[in-house]
């Protein structure tokens, strides 16, 4: 199973969706509250080069917002 990190905040519609997404088809992952955590946003603008969120880190490839294709094929679901 491929190690996957979710930057989010609480508010965020498209996090949200991502979580529901993943929790639908049983991938864990950890999720890093960026609203909250400044070593966690300051991570996530490191690996993004921007504070949009949410930030998806599948196995270190990074992706930007949600995009369910995009997730499906990252992580093997098709």
């Amino acid at each position: 199973m491929p190690e996957v990190i979710i930057y989010s905040t609480p508010t965020c519609v498209y996090c949200k969706m991502a979580k529901e997404f993943f929790k639908k088809n049983n991938v864990r992952y950890a999720e890093h509250n960026v609203a909250e955590d400044d070593a966690a946003r300051e991570e996530m603008v490191n690996k993004s080069h921007q504070l949009g969120v949410p930030v998806i880190d599948i196995n270190g490839e990074i992706h930007v917002g949600f995009n369910r294709s995009e997730l499906e094929k990252a992580l093997g679901l098709r």
